[in-house]
C-alpha cells in the first residue's frame, strides 16, 4: 500500500440540509467539490418525498464551506440548481448526479445524469449539459442528452464526471451492459467509460470498458473519478456485486482505482489507496461515489457511506501522496 485514507467523519449530515430547505426531503447523495477562492463549494443531489407509488426525483443543490477540515458551512442553495425536463423529457424524473467544473473563462459547466421512468425496467438515464455565470443556477445547454444510448451502449449512460485534463474535456461516466432479473427486481450491470471533446458538445467515445472487472464479469461500476497527479492519471471509482447488494454488505460498494499514463490503458490497484468501510457507524456497510481534489496541499475524498447518501457525505484525507 502507497497511501492511506484518514477517515475526518461526515461533513455533511443529511438532516443539516434537508431541514434547511423546503424542498428536498431525504439524502446527500454525489458529492463533487470545485475550490473557489474564498469557499469550496460541494455540489450533491437530493430527494422529494416519494409519491404513492415509491417514485422520487432527485435534484441538485450545493453547499458552500468556509473550510473543509473545520467543516464551517457557509451556507446552502436556496433552490435546486437545475430544473427538471418537461413532458416526455429525458430527464423528466431527475437530474442526478450532477459534475461541475470550470472552464478557462471561468464558466461553470455542469454535466448530469437526466432520468427517464420505464415499463420493464425502473429506468434509463442520459447525460445532460448545463452552465452558470455564477455557480448557483445553471441553465441547460441543449433540450437533449450530450451523451446517449448509440449501438455499442445501449442504455444508462450516467455517473458522469468531468475534466480538464492535457487541455481537453474528459468525461468518465459508465454505461450500462446489461440488466438481469433477481428475486424479481430488475438490476443493472454497468461499465466504466470515458470520452474524450474539444469543445465541451461533440463527444469523442473510447467506445469500450476501461477498468478490468475485479469479482467477475458481474461486477457493477461507478462514479469515475479522474485526477492528474505527479506525471500519471489516477482515478478513484466504486464498484459492487450485481445481486443483493442493498442487504449483504460484503457484496455492496467499495472504492476501486486504477491509473493510466494516457487516459486510455488502465492499470487497476484497489488496494494501493484503499478506503475501506468502518467497523460500525454511518459507512459500516459500504463506500462509494468519490471525489478526488486538491486543497490546502493536500488530497480529499468526499464519499457516500451506507444506502449510498442516506445519511450524508464524509471526507477522508490522504497520508502521503498519489504516485
Amino acid at each position: 500500500m502507497s497511501g492511506k485514507w484518514e477517515k475526518l467523519g461526515l461533513l455533511l449530515e443529511d438532516r443539516d440540509f434537508t431541514s434547511t430547505v423546503s424542498w428536498a426531503d431525504s439524502f446527500t447523495q454525489a458529492p463533487n467539490a470545485i475550490v473557489l477562492e474564498d469557499r469550496v463549494r460541494i455540489y450533491f443531489t437530493s430527494r422529494h418525498r416519494h409519491d404513492p407509488d415509491g417514485n422520487f426525483v432527485s435534484r441538485g443543490a450545493y453547499v458552500d464551506f468556509a473550510s473543509l477540515t473545520k467543516g464551517d458551512i457557509m451556507g446552502f442553495s436556496e433552490e435546486p440548481i437545475l430544473e427538471l425536463g418537461s413532458l416526455g423529457n429525458f430527464d423528466e424524473f431527475g437530474t442526478y448526479p450532477i459534475s461541475v467544473a470550470q472552464s478557462s473563462n471561468g464558466k461553470y459547466v455542469a454535466y448530469y445524469g437526466g432520468w427517464t421512468r420505464c415499463e420493464s425496467v425502473p429506468f434509463d438515464v442520459s447525460i445532460g449539459k448545463a452552465t452558470s455565470e455564477d455557480g448557483k443556477i445553471f441553465v441547460k445547454s441543449h433540450r437533449g442528452p450530450v451523451l446517449s444510448s448509440t449501438p455499442n451502449e445501449p442504455f444508462v449512460i450516467t455517473s458522469p464526471k468531468i475534466r480538464v485534463l492535457s487541455g481537453k474535456w474528459v468525461l468518465s461516466y459508465t454505461a450500462g451492459e446489461r440488466w438481469l432479473l433477481s428475486d424479481g427486481r430488475a438490476e443493472i450491470i454497468y461499465k466504466l467509460r470515458i470520452a474524450f471533446s474539444d469543445n465541451g458538445d461533440d463527444w469523442t467515445r473510447l467506445d469500450r470498458q476501461i477498468v478490468e472487472d475485479k469479482i467477475g464479469p458481474d461486477e457493477a461500476q461507478a462514479s469515475p473519478d479522474i485526477i492528474f497527479r505527479n506525471g500519471k492519471y489516477h482515478m478513484f471509482f466504486c464498484y459492487r456485486a450485481s445481486t443483493d447488494f442493498r442487504r449483504n454488505p460484503e457484496r455492496s460498494y467499495r472504492i476501486g482505482y486504477a491509473y493510466s499514463e494516457n487516459l486510455i490503458d488502465w492499470i487497476r490497484d484497489d488496494e494501493k489507496y484503499a478506503l475501506e468501510r468502518s467497523s460500525q457507524g454511518w459507512d459500516s456497510e459500504m463506500v462509494a461515489y468519490p471525489n478526488v481534489f486538491c486543497y490546502e496541499g493536500a488530497l480529499f475524498m468526499l464519499y457516500l457511506g451506507n444506502e449510498v447518501g442516506k445519511c450524508g457525505f464524509g471526507l477522508a484525507r490522504l497520508d502521503g501522496d498519489l504516485y
